[in-house]
């Protein structure tokens, strides 16, 4: 059995319903279904009893619960045994698709220097976790950007890029020098997957947690919103220090508050060499001009 599906399966089962398992988890409910789903299908027996108001074990469900706490537990060991043999000591950075590119090389050349005996793997995550794994426990450490709910996290200030309104170079809005919010009225705007984080996603939609849903294509990734720009005119929302590829533009917004990059960690993460990675990571960004 794979263990990413026991994985699902315990949040399932913890939750005792799809939906706060899917948030939980930083994933949409229909692949979460799927893969109970298809796990049911492989053991042959029925592992959850589905209602309106939320699922429950069966006998199964719970037999299998027990082996699959044991079995991740197990796997958790052997990994910590594995990387204490190897006397390699390893940090995961979580990122966003474009959140570490502008300072990166400076930032890893200086992470190197400070510590050349770890091992960093990065996680690359889509919109729909702007912790990059955090607070599910995926990484040690992220670079991503603020707002975000950061309920048990703690972040960082690494720099204040203002933000503009992506449009295809031929749209009249991109003959102006400026815009505002109220200016975009009527256009349609790509939306972000089901389970996304409401304060992330109100930002970036510009709408309110409980506000209505703009009738644009759903996108998980910077590239994919400059692409629905581009083949359909859809407009979203960028930091101005993010390049554009050609044949699109990006036009200030006046009332829309600046983007923060920030580092972020796990408040009960006590661990000196994430401080450590904090403090180089404000050293390099702080030698990045901020965009104007």
């Amino acid at each position: 059995m794979d263990l990413r599906v026991l994985r699902y399966f315990v949040a399932v089962a913890e939750e005792r319903h799809f939906g706060r398992a899917a948030l939980r988890l930083h994933m949409t409910q229909p692949p979460l279904s799927r893969a109970i789903r298809q796990l049911e299908t492989d053991l042959g027996a029925v592992l959850l009893h589905r209602s309106s108001t939320g699922a429950t074990l069966t006998a199964a469900g719970v037999a299998l619960y027990e082996e699959a706490r044991t079995l991740l537990e197990r796997a958790e060991r052997a990994r910590a045994r594995v990387v204490a043999a190897a006397g390699t000591v390893t940090m995961t950075i979580g990122t966003l698709a474009d959140s570490a590119e502008q300072a990166g090389t400076r930032l890893a050349a200086a992470f190197r220097k400070r510590h050349p005996g770890v091992r960093v793997r990065i996680r690359e995550a889509d919109f729909t976790d702007p912790t990059t794994g955090l607070r599910a426990g995926l990484v040690d450490v992220a670079i991503t950007r603020a707002p975000f709910d950061d309920t048990g996290i703690s972040t960082h200030v690494l720099r204040s890029d203002p933000v503009g309104v992506v449009l295809r170079t031929d749209d009249p809005l991109a003959r102006r020098g400026t815009l505002r919010l109220r200016d975009l009225a009527g256009r349609q705007w790509f939306r972000l997957p089901e389970g996304t984080d409401p304060i992330w996603h109100a930002y970036w939609t510009g709408t309110t947690p409980a506000g209505e849903l703009r009738d644009g294509p759903i996108v998980r990734t910077a590239h994919e919103c400059l692409q629905a720009v581009l083949w359909n005119g859809t407009i979203g929302l960028t930091p101005l220090a993010h390049a554009l590829p050609e044949g699109l533009t990006s036009v200030p917004l006046t009332d829309m508050p600046r983007s923060r990059l920030v580092v972020a960690w796990n408040t009960d993460n006590a661990d000196p060499l994430v401080r450590s990675f904090t403090r180089i990571a404000t050293s390099a960004y702080r030698s990045v001009p901020p965009a104007t």
